[in-house]
């Protein structure tokens, strides 16, 4: 027979693994918060991990001169700070199943760490393309488009993906974590990373033609970035999003045909 007072200290520790997860979840988008609000405000002055003011100042330099290194580690921290919170519902189903003792604290961080390799691919392509048009002379000193035809293209071509059985697809797996979960469930860290990889995938197919239009406002624009996250994090909830996918779709097509007229009157 077990006394309450044993239930009590039995739940203690999977209590502190689940708060410590969380807590090791948060300072990761806070570090990336910070990491692109100093670069955003370019404070020469900060001086973040240690490392000298200059080389936050580089990251804040014009898109157009910035190196390619600079604009990955840029983009790795935007995906920090933009991509992680979508990827909360995931990981409270997958903090809820450890609670049960079907998994563990280790698998948690895998189960991150895979999610977080594939954003890292991301956040290397997506410098890529920034160092590619800036050096195009297609980004203005803030990395946001001076070019029509390209904005129009980014509104056109991320409102048209939102209408995509890829995109529904992606979304649908997202919306239901514990689903994914159950069919691919296996108790090991290695299973956890995999899966955490599998996640990445998804969730980059739900949101890179959206990231794609920071190129539209601006990549280090922080408001633009404050409505991506929160956007890309509502449209996976399967109550809110499935209000939200179409209806912005549209919007951007719209947007995107204003846009394309308009440069085209202006030539």
């Amino acid at each position: 027979m077990a006394f309450p007072s044993d239930d009590m200290h039995s739940a203690r520790p999977v209590w502190n693994r689940t708060a410590l997860a969380w807590m090791g979840f948060y300072a990761l988008v806070l570090l990336g918060w910070l990491g692109v609000f100093a670069m955003a405000v370019q404070n020469p002055a900060a001086d973040l991990a240690g490392m000298p003011a200059d080389f936050w100042a580089s990251l804040c330099i014009a898109a157009g001169q910035a190196a390619f290194g600079p604009l990955v580690l840029m983009w790795g921290l935007m995906a920090l700070a933009m991509m992680l919170p979508t990827f909360v519902p995931a990981l409270r189903c997958f903090l809820d199943l450890s609670a049960a003792g079907a998994t563990s604290l280790q698998g948690a961080v895998a189960l991150v760490g895979g999610y977080l390799v594939v954003w890292g691919l991301a956040a290397v392509a997506g410098a890529g393309a920034q160092y590619g048009l800036s050096r195009a002379g297609l980004l203005a000193l803030n990395g946001a488009s001076v070019s029509g035809w390209l904005t129009a293209a980014l509104l056109l071509g991320a409102g048209a993906y939102q209408f995509t059985a890829l995109k529904e697809a992606c979304l649908a797996k997202c919306r239901m974590p514990l689903t994914f979960f159950m069919e691919r469930w296996k108790p090991s860290t290695p299973r956890a990373w995999r899966m955490g990889v599998e996640l990445g995938v998804l969730c980059l197919g739900c949101c890179w033609a959206l990231m794609a239009l920071g190129f539209v406002g601006g990549t280090m624009n922080l408001l633009w970035m404050g409505a991506a996250t929160l956007f890309m994090t509502l449209e996976k909830l399967p109550d809110i999003g499935r209000w939200l996918t179409r209806p912005v779709g549209f919007a951007l097509i719209a947007a995107g045909v204003f846009t394309a007229l308009h440069t085209l009157l202006t030539v």
